[in-house]
């Protein structure tokens, strides 16, 4: 059986934040059903918001569609369609109900990003219950983030241990399209173990980032092995390294 680290892997997902959008989505659905190289993109989609009357029924039409091209993920906007970070509530409630209407409706997602790449303690253990590998962790600190708003970091595939005694694989995402494009055409390419390349559904409303995004795919999966995040996550994790929660997000270690 291949190991996580005895391969050069590359995954790609897409967050799909529009897709009650009738052009967004016929664009990203085009673009996962084309496999740019090789790469079977995995729908990290944001569930319908019942304040924002949103349409349950296309929205699982089309979910249930883009799980049949590649794998399917939850990605949670807390406040509103177009604000993804909390301002309120309790953020782990939140996944925990969307996972369950999910799953009600006969869906069965198996990754997870937060929106605004936000994870605390709550919404990772909601994440875990959920039986989700997480997305939301990143190699570089996305630049329109607040100094000092949270933010789990990582650099390659590990296992973070809860306060509550659970584990959460984490799979963290390393490129955004831009730095997939600059690393997939640079002569060393990308150096990362594991190469993770994200996008949002709406960069394929622009002409050139879609030709970018195509081109660092294609290239990608000439220089790496490409898979898919729900295989990446069924490899052997047995020496991945664990650390805690609470580290990896940047905080205090738990005093014993």
């Amino acid at each position: 059986m291949p190991h996580i680290s005895a391969t050069r892997y590359a995954v790609a997902s897409c967050h799909v934040e529009r897709p009650l959008d009738d052009r967004v989505w016929a664009r990203f659905a085009r673009l996962q059903a084309a496999r740019p190289g090789g790469f079977r993109i995995a729908a990290l989609m944001r569930p319908p918001d019942p304040a924002a009357g949103e349409d349950e029924l296309r929205w699982l039409e089309r979910a249930r569609s883009a799980a049949t091209r590649g794998p399917l993920g939850h990605h949670t906007h807390w406040t509103s369609p177009t604000h993804a970070r909390p301002t309120g509530g309790d953020p782990g409630e939140r996944v925990r109900g969307e996972g369950e209407w999910l799953r009600d409706r006969g869906l069965r997602p198996t990754l997870f990003c937060g929106g605004g790449w936000y994870l605390d303690e709550s919404v990772a253990r909601a994440v875990a219950s959920l039986g989700y590998a997480d997305c939301t962790a990143t190699s570089f600190r996305p630049p329109y983030l607040e100094a000092g708003a949270p933010r789990l970091a990582l650099g390659a595939p590990g296992r973070l241990a809860l306060a509550d005694g659970g584990e959460l694989l984490e799979l963290p995402t390393t490129h955004s399209l831009g730095m997939a494009a600059r690393a997939a055409l640079s002569i060393r390419g990308p150096t990362e173990p594991v190469v993770h390349v994200y996008f949002h559904d709406t960069d394929l409303l622009d002409r050139r980032r879609a030709a970018a995004l195509r081109l660092a795919l294609t290239v990608l999966g000439r220089r790496r092995t490409a898979i898919d995040l729900d295989k990446l996550a069924a490899l052997p994790h047995r020496d991945v390294p664990i650390q805690d929660f609470v580290v990896a997000l940047g905080q205090e270690p738990p005093v014993e």
